[in-house]
């Protein structure tokens, strides 16, 4: 027997002898690449033609959310950044605006103005990627070093913030772990306005009119309106259906409410991309389009940029002292010791909380259970990868072998969400 299906060795393939002779069972991943080595898919294929597909996950297994409930409610942001490693800045800031409903807090404008930012600097970076690897894995790699090499300039951005590029634990209970520093806007501007819109032209231009590319990706793993909705869909997955939902217009946080800085400011305008194709080039559009509007997002809060403190000052029960209090005053340096080095830092009231945000990938949310405790009773988490991901057996069905990359990669899954 030849080696057959992309590279998948001989000895994963076996004839099913009670589906008939021509029906095989194919194990799909997770050493196959275009599985990024944690996921596998169970394939029964009728020649070149998918019948039936299972999948398994649970090669990245780190009990995400029982974590949660052991470490406190600051600690536990270097825990999410692990969970969507493509735009963990995102998750910093959908953990603690959970947090914070829990506890009633109601953050500055600016810190409100900055986790904008950044919510939008991590959609650029993740959809940056996920258009990219989706012409990686149909063979376009000049396409993938297009979209991969304009997410070099945004870790040199939160780099500059944080001091971290890739686990960057930004946010805090309250606030954020410390202002921009001086010229990180304009160059936030610069990135948005002289590198950003030249290379996502030349990346569009070298595949919407590339007649393999379109032809890989149109009419292959179409999800109808109705199905998406079933499904639960959320995210560029849905809306490439044609459903018009996004946290960021439907249930407004941040800069994305009016009157975000308490004295009348507008919230943030853009238009949400939507397609009525469901297929695996809707998706593609719907993303790519979504990378342009979360440019102009940011370039609106940089105009609307307000002054004063990033963390909230008159609840000291909540937050850390600012260094300068720990560093010159005996009350400032108890109170961060008794936040960190002692089990009396945080406590919120008694109660349960949920809040979610719209993240590159769909609705991320965290589900938070109170004993009054410094961590959480129960920290549960919805992980947009682990929901979309599950209508791929059914995308796939009647499709070639060669289409399983196409339509998992326009899922855009991210294995570490579907850790449970």
């Amino acid at each position: 027997m030849t080696q057959v299906a992309g590279g998948v060795e001989p000895a994963t393939l076996r004839r099913d002898e009670a589906l008939g002779d021509d029906v095989w069972t194919l194990n799909f991943g997770p050493q196959h690449p275009a599985t990024h080595t944690t996921l596998q898919l169970v394939l029964q294929v009728d020649g070149e033609r998918v019948i039936g597909c299972t999948p398994h996950i649970g090669y990245l297994h780190s009990g995400f959310e029982k974590l949660g409930e052991d470490l406190n409610y600051n600690q536990y942001v270097v825990v999410t950044d692990r969970m969507n490693y493509i735009s963990p800045i995102v998750n910093n800031v959908a953990w603690h605006h959970a947090v914070e409903k829990l506890f009633g807090i109601e953050i500055t404008p600016r810190c409100k103005a900055l986790r904008t930012i950044v919510a939008e600097l991590g959609r650029i970076q993740d959809h940056l990627l996920c258009v990219g690897a989706q012409a990686l894995d149909l063979g376009a790699l000049t396409g993938f070093l297009y979209g991969f090499n304009e997410r070099e300039p945004i870790y040199d951005l939160l780099e500059a913030l944080c001091g971290a590029r890739f686990t960057v634990s930004y946010t805090r209970v309250g606030g954020v772990m410390s202002d921009a520093p001086p010229g990180w806007l304009d160059n936030v501007r610069r990135y948005l306005r002289e590198t950003l819109p030249p290379a996502l032209r030349d990346f569009e231009n070298l595949l919407v009119r590339n007649r393999i590319f379109i032809e890989r990706c149109k009419g292959i793993g179409v999800i109808s309106h109705d199905d998406a909705v079933n499904w639960s869909l959320t995210g560029p997955c849905a809306r490439a259906s044609g459903v018009r939902r996004d946290l960021r217009k439907d249930e407004p946080y941040l800069c994305y409410a009016d009157n975000w800085d308490g004295r009348g400011a507008p919230a943030v305008k853009f238009k949400v991309p939507i397609s009525y194709g469901g297929d695996v080039l809707a998706r593609f559009q719907v993303r790519v389009e979504e990378i342009r509007q979360s440019a102009a997002i940011i370039e609106q809060v940089i105009d609307m940029m307000p002054e004063g403190p990033v963390n909230v000052v008159a609840d000291a029960k909540a937050t850390i002292p600012d260094k300068r209090e720990i560093y010159f005053s005996i009350e400032g340096l108890i109170a961060h010791f008794e936040k960190i080095m002692t089990n009396r830092g945080w406590r919120p009231p008694i109660g349960e909380a949920y809040g979610a945000i719209e993240s590159p990938t769909g609705e991320l949310g965290f589900h938070l259970a109170s004993d009054g405790g410094n961590a959480a009773y129960r920290a549960r988490c919805r992980p947009p990868s682990f929901i979309n991901y599950q209508c791929f057996p059914k995308l796939i069905l009647g499709h070639q072998i060669s289409d399983v990359v196409a339509v998992l990669g326009s899922l855009q899954i991210i294995a570490a969400e579907l850790d449970r």
